[in-house]
């Protein structure tokens, strides 16, 4: 790794007091925009009247508070696996620390429900749904409709359910879903659509978007952060540790097992039997189809889904954990975090805040301080008939105006991407055929695309 030059101790001392963590600054905030959702049949998102992203970021000493109702400013829904729930306000209050610490013992392994915050205020979930294989009965057993896993929920199984490939139809365009109404991520949070392999149809109905498009062209960014405290990245970051390598794709450690029967687990326990891989539980149904193989290069990561590093927002490095991606951008094992933490473990959700804090205000400073050609753009179909389609890749932190303009310089239309989203439409149906504009901006910096509309 290349040396890392150490300020004076009365410079360092300056800085540390001047820049916030980015635990604090990098969570969107908003007080008057609220969310939408999908009704099955219907392709038009419906207002839900629920507030998006975060409300209130406030910090102390050693920790930083997050007040969020858990609702994104992408559209959620419809959940087509029979789940009767809808994304509903959690009106959650999260507490993380400032100086996350590695944990020295035993690791902690991750738990059902909630295990980090993304920085839209929605929560991670690890790879789990509640499902395990019962070996006593020979079926399965947790989860609606079924009966308890012997020792109750959270009790220690030998084969646990992955619900990346088990609940797939459940998931909504941008690959989350609710559990009694807790909205939440397994998995990278950018739409199926937006894949290279695109292994699910949900969006060609309901076209949502997600917290973050896909750009391997940069390094992916800050995502949110687990309940250990460390920061969660997006699928591609510089090759090596140091910051150097040039931008690339990040691994995960883990690889599929090459099984017929599931008597073992990898590390060669023998455990009660699950059953035999088949095509009713093909491999990679269950966590344990999976195995830990050590890589020398930089680029694959730990135990734990995540590496020491040099990242945009902590050029002196830090650990981070990343949302993992194979080849074909489809989500890969263990998806953000697990099956164990890296640092100190905690529940992070706190019903109210008894110390002292300072209130942290976000402005539009982040994405002015990007150059909006370098965050990039697609405008789909072109020419377009009848929809005009405009994709940010990835994040927007900001609100961006999006305006339809014609050659003379009128404004024809007018939309915007939220913050947290990453689309946003234009209806051109009734508009004469021709060459426009398409001009992207903030208030202080704009760019300007073309589009024909030919019918």
């Amino acid at each position: 790794m290349k040396k890392i030059l150490l300020l004076p101790v009365a410079i360092m001392a300056h800085f540390c007091v001047a820049q916030l963590s980015p635990a604090i600054t990098s969570f969107l905030q908003n007080t008057t925009k609220t969310g939408s959702s999908y009704v099955s049949g219907n392709s038009t998102a419906q207002s839900n009247g629920i507030l998006v992203n975060c409300q209130k970021v406030e910090y102390s000493t050693n920790f930083v508070y997050i007040t969020a109702t858990g609702i994104p400013a992408y559209p959620t829904g419809p959940f087509l696996d029979g789940n009767p729930s809808n994304a509903q306000n959690q009106n959650a209050i999260f507490k993380l620390p400032l100086s996350p610490a590695k944990n020295t013992g035993t690791p902690t392994a991750t738990i059902g429900g909630n295990i980090g915050v993304f920085i839209n205020g929605v929560a991670l979930f690890d790879y789990r749904d509640g499902v395990a294989w019962n070996t006593a009965t020979q079926s399965l057993c947790g989860g609606p409709g079924r009966s308890p896993c012997p020792g109750g929920p959270g009790a220690s199984m030998p084969w646990n359910r992955d619900a990346i490939p088990a609940e797939m139809k459940g998931f909504d365009c941008s690959k989350a879903h609710p559990a009694m109404g807790n909205y939440h991520h397994h998995q990278n949070p950018s739409a199926f659509k937006l894949d290279k392999n695109v292994v699910s149809t949900i969006c060609n109905l309901y076209d949502a978007d997600g917290l973050y498009a896909i750009d391997s062209t940069k390094h992916s960014p800050l995502l949110g952060f687990t309940y250990d405290g460390f920061p969660i990245y997006g699928a591609y970051g510089f090759k090596n540790a140091d910051g150097t390598g040039g931008i690339v794709r990040i691994k995960s450690g883990y690889k599929l097992r090459n099984i017929t029967t599931r008597t073992h687990w990898a590390d060669g326990t023998d455990v009660d039997n699950g059953p035999d891989v088949n095509s009713t539980y093909p491999l990679g149904y269950f966590r344990e189809d999976y195995e830990f193989v050590t890589h020398a290069e930089e680029d694959y990561l730990d135990v734990h889904n995540g590496r020491f590093c040099i990242t945009p927002e902590y050029p002196k490095g830090t650990y981070a954990y990343f949302a993992t991606v194979d080849a074909n951008w489809n989500s890969a094992y263990p998806y953000v975090v697990g099956p164990t933490f890296y640092g100190v473990f905690a529940n992070r959700l706190v019903s109210s805040i008894s110390e002292t804090t300072t209130v942290y205000t976000s402005g539009s400073a982040s994405i002015e301080s990007n150059n909006l050609e370098n965050m990039g753009f697609n405008i789909f179909p072109n020419p377009a008939a009848d929809l005009v389609a405009v994709q940010a890749l990835g994040l927007v932190n900001s609100d961006l105006k999006i305006e339809l303009i014609d050659m003379s310089g009128k404004m024809i239309a007018q939309t915007q991407i939220m913050s947290g989203s990453t689309l946003a439409y234009f209806n051109v149906e009734t508009i004469y055929n021709g060459t426009y504009m398409i001009r992207i901006g903030t208030e202080k910096q704009s760019i300007v695309k073309q589009i024909v509309i030919l019918r």
